[in-house]
């Protein structure tokens, strides 16, 4: 290996597969970490979920509620916690916070069906659940597959209840029909995006109705009410509750390997719980006390434009960061503040699109990310004139890339297609709002935004390793 590194022309930049450049021994350590992301992804299908694994693996690691601490002190591992749907967690590095910290920010929201206010009906002999789809989705994609549930419905009494049905192997699962190909003449003439409407994604949930005794009067609605009997008995909510909660539904089923050697990984939710988990994982494994504080952050809402008290729009960062700076080195002010944040570093931990031999047309083969070829570095995202982007700037990037460098991490670069053909966003124009160097840095996916999407293990351990060389070393 080392001979072949020498007789390369050093002027020029090789993309090379990450399986050429590891040892059988770390190959293992890829298949290792392969199997605790399948684990976390095939549990984490909704923000919620997701939050929930990282914060019992913070806790197995040593992290404590920010709320627990009067004071804190280099080394000292803490977690904050935002409705259920963020989780920052810190290891307070040896210098002062007025020096920055370096940031990790990915989001564990997914594109999914969401459930209206008012979902339940009857229609046909059979009882349905209307959705309002959450982010880019292509409608059709989620039409004849299996899928699940999951919700959380506050009662009268003001009980969280959590609901989860369809991913155990006794569950029954949920199902949004297609129409048959023998009948399709017209809908075969429509555009993909077309075909299915968003008031067609109505979701089957039941077909018995409610049966009474002979001299009762027949509900209106017998199987819609036969279901709402069912939920009542299992859960204790009526029809009314249903209004206000949330309830997501996701496609059904455990995350898989793909192909004859195992090297992909199929699942739900892979942007961006990929980042998310390989992000948690490089914070959670840090072995020494940083010297600058390290942050991750996993936000909510990024599929839809990083809105709302749990997305990234939020002052939930800027609240943490208070939050340690008071009680660090009792000082909380708002230019302290701004002066942290100027002096600090971030990865938006995001990922983008892979070349799909499939479908070569849409992208520029030589600014096109590949399966298996590393981490990409990208300068800035957006759509087609760099609309949406931070643009990193080149000291920066240089920095990092010097940094990944030096550090035997395979990196490749890119964007997110041709210049004409779309492209999309991630959360760093948000923190470099805040005065932050920031820039892009994920793994390519294929599939992106479809109910099933694929990577490459190698990739996800590539950007654990990127990350927690980010948070060791970077501004040191």
């Amino acid at each position: 290996m080392e001979e072949k590194k020498k007789q390369e022309n050093p002027l020029v930049k090789k993309y090379k597969s990450s399986w050429e450049l590891i040892e059988e021994e770390e190959k293992k350590i890829v298949d290792l970490f392969g199997e605790s992301y399948i684990d976390f992804i095939s549990y984490s299908k909704t923000e919620r979920k997701a939050v929930e694994f990282s914060l019992k693996l913070a806790q197995s690691k040593g992290f404590q509620d920010i709320n627990t601490k009067k004071t804190l002190k280099a080394g000292d591992k803490v977690y904050f916690i935002n409705r259920a749907k963020n989780i920052l967690l810190a290891v307070i590095g040896k210098e002062p916070l007025e020096k920055g910290f370096n940031l990790l920010a990915a989001h564990v929201d997914a594109p999914r069906l969401d459930l209206k206010p008012n979902p339940l009906y009857e229609d046909s002999g059979m009882a349905l659940l209307k959705t309002h789809y959450y982010g880019g989705i292509k409608k059709y994609q989620w039409a004849a597959i299996p899928l699940a549930l999951y919700g959380v419905v506050i009662n009268q009494k003001g009980e969280k209840i959590d609901i989860n049905i369809g991913d155990d192997p006794n569950d029954p699962i949920f199902y949004i029909s297609d129409l048959l190909i023998h009948l399709a003449k017209d809908q075969m003439k429509k555009s993909l995006d077309e075909g299915i409407s968003g008031e067609d994604l109505n979701v089957l949930c039941g077909s018995i109705p409610l049966v009474g005794k002979e001299d009762e009067k027949k509900p209106e609605n017998p199987i819609k009410e036969n279901i709402l009997n069912i939920l009542n008995q299992k859960y204790g909510i009526t029809e009314e509750e249903l209004v206000g909660s949330e309830f997501e539904i996701v496609p059904a089923g455990l995350a898989r390997y793909v192909g004859f050697d195992k090297s992909l990984i199929a699942g739900y939710g892979h942007d961006d719980r990929s980042c998310s988990f390989a992000s948690l994982r490089a914070v959670l494994d840090l072995k020494e006390v940083p010297d600058r504080t390290s942050l991750v952050l996993l936000a909510d809402k990024e599929e839809i434009g990083s809105y709302g008290n749990t997305g990234l729009e939020s002052d939930f960062l800027s609240y943490a960061v208070l939050e340690l700076m008071d009680k660090k080195e009792n000082r909380a002010d708002i230019l302290s503040l701004k002066r942290v944040l100027k002096n600090s570093m971030a990865i938006s931990a995001d990922v983008g699109a892979a070349v799909d031999p499939n479908y070569p047309g849409v992208e520029d083969k030589k600014n096109a990310c590949y399966l298996s070829k590393g981490v990409i570095l990208k300068k800035y995202t957006g759509s087609r004139g760099k609309s949406g982007a931070s643009d990193a700037n080149a000291e920066f990037i240089s920095m990092m890339r010097n940094l990944f460098t030096s550090n035997e991490i395979n990196w490749q670069t890119g964007e997110l297609g041709k210049v004409d053909q779309g492209g999309g966003g991630t959360v760093a124009f948000l923190l470099a709002k805040m005065n932050m160097d920031v820039l892009d840095v994920g793994l390519p996916v294929l599939s992106m935004h479809a109910p099933t999407e694929v990577i490459a293990k190698i990739d996800l351990y590539m950007a654990y390793k990127a990350y927690r060389v980010f948070l060791e070393k970077a501004g040191c």
